[in-house]
């Protein structure tokens, strides 16, 4: 009896960075199970884990290669994705280990939660059927939504999870519904098969798959946080563990950027005219009130939630774009985003402590009277987000411009160069704050080694890809 596949598309090479992070995150769920005393090996095993990871993504040779029926892409784009993914968790797990002691955070649930999450990131990258994208945002969404709410003893930390839960699984059903539309009207789940089913101009005026794309858009949304369907994001950040917002915040928005790119940057590019004004409009609202709500915000976390919003907006413009540099663009600003984030989020962990976390931005008044160090960096992971130069941010976002220009959506640079200004009152009042206010309290910090280096490899990357950002930009333009 013939095989229901043919032997060479099943690759279990081009599958190695799913299986070798899988097996470590059920390593650290065994060794914890066993009551490893030291929770520091299980930050130990998954950093490894992830280390690992990263080499076994580049055992397959050559690329692109496609297997599981053209179901599982090894491209560059999703290789590249790969590199952000474990740096974001191991990040993430870096500023956890001492966090986890301070707030009494179960580590073995937590870090392989982590590294589950990880997996689900690494399937959504490379996925080029609808199925397997699905497969990879509900690993994502499960894990996230156990994350915010691991705090269990916390009240605020519950909240977000239940309010995550219930508005992620309403978002699921659109994504879910408007999938079953594209597979109702081209017949394939795969993407390559729809994409060559899409060069039938009739094919493109149906309205069942022009209803499937309107409901894709609203469940990638709400995986991006973009307007209108960003309402969950300033309560979960603000009420999840702080190290679990900056993963949220950079590892499963890059993944569901890079579902996002795949489905209308490649996928549905001949459709371009059908949903680029719809994509506009939802970047122009991500930018206005992301930028607008960040101002009216004294809560820290909450001030970044809304932040992250309007970036959603600008890394947006890099999908309408949907040329080579607007590719490229995606990855370097994710890459240059996961930086800052991580650091801005290592400051605010070390500037609090168990049961009072100082999130208020009137607690950072005279920061650099006694930490100028930890002022220093502050600024400089707000002034690059904001886009000034010669920061990292300031180069991530001329790109992106750069490829709308080229595309000749002038309109839509215009405004988000204006919202970029508009966003340095918020960056900026946090650093008068800082300089310019005499200190209301002693600072007691909490200043972990981990925690400081990852400020520090956060302020170093953020300098140097501002200044010489050429290698990462030829590498993400491949």
């Amino acid at each position: 009896m013939e095989p229901i596949l043919a032997p060479e598309s099943i690759d279990l090479i081009a599958l190695a960075p799913v299986i070798v992070l899988s097996v470590f995150a059920m390593m650290v769920l065994v060794v914890d199970l066993f009551g490893a005393r030291d929770k520091g090996l299980l930050a130990f095993i998954s950093l490894i884990g992830l280390l690992m990871t990263t080499i076994s993504a580049f055992a397959k040779n050559p690329i692109p290669a496609y297997s599981f029926n053209d179901s599982y892409t090894v491209d560059h784009l999703s290789l590249f994705f790969i590199c952000i993914f474990t740096i974001s968790s191991a990040l993430a797990i870096l500023l956890s280990v001492e966090y986890n002691k301070r707030e009494g955070i179960r580590a073995g649930e937590y870090y392989a939660l982590i590294l589950f999450c990880t997996v689900g990131m690494i399937l959504l990258a490379s996925s080029s059927d609808m199925i397997m994208i699905f497969l990879g945002v509900e690993i994502v969404s499960i894990c996230l939504y156990v994350l915010a709410g691991i705090q269990r003893d916390n009240h605020r930390s519950n909240e977000a999870a239940l309010k995550y839960f219930l508005l992620g699984a309403f978002a699921t059903g659109f994504l879910l519904y408007g999938m079953a539309l594209v597979y109702g009207s081209t017949g394939n789940t795969n993407l390559f098969k729809i994409a060559d089913f899409m060069q039938n101009p009739s094919a493109q005026s149906n309205p069942l798959l022009l209803m499937g794309l309107v409901l894709l858009i609203i469940g990638f949304g709400f995986k991006v946080a973009s307007v209108p369907f960003h309402m969950w994001a300033p309560d979960v950040y603000q009420g999840a563990p702080t190290p679990v917002t900056a993963f949220m915040a950079v590892g499963p928005k890059a993944a569901a950027f890079a579902a996002f790119f795949r489905v209308f940057a490649e996928t549905f590019a001949a459709m371009a005219p059908s949903w680029e004004i719809l994509l506009s409009i939802i970047a122009v609202l991500s930018m206005f009130f992301g930028n607008l709500g960040a101002i009216m915000q004294t809560n820290i976390k909450r001030m970044l939630a809304f932040s992250s919003i309007s970036h959603a907006g600008y890394i947006l413009i890099a999908v309408i774009a949907k040329n080579s540099l607007g590719s490229a663009s995606l990855l370097f600003y994710m890459l240059t985003y996961a930086f800052t984030i991580f650091g801005i989020f290592g400051v605010i962990i070390i500037l609090g402590r168990k049961g009072e976390e100082n999130l208020e931005i009137k607690c950072y008044s005279g920061l650099a009277y006694k930490h100028p160090i930890l002022a220093i960096s502050m600024a400089i992971f707000l002034l690059s987000l904001g886009g000034l130069p010669p920061f990292a941010g300031f180069i991530a976002k001329f790109y992106i411009f750069s490829a709308a220009i080229q595309e000749g959506f002038i309109a839509l640079v215009i405004i988000a160069v204006l919202n970029s200004a508009i966003s340095f009152y918020y960056y900026l009042k946090v650093i008068v704050y800082i300089y310019m206010e005499e200190p209301t309290a002693e600072f007691k910090v909490s200043m972990s080694p981990l925690t400081l280096f990852v400020v520090l490899v956060g302020v170093a990357a953020t300098i140097n890809i501002g200044i010489f950002p050429g290698s990462i930009i030829a590498l993400a333009s491949h």
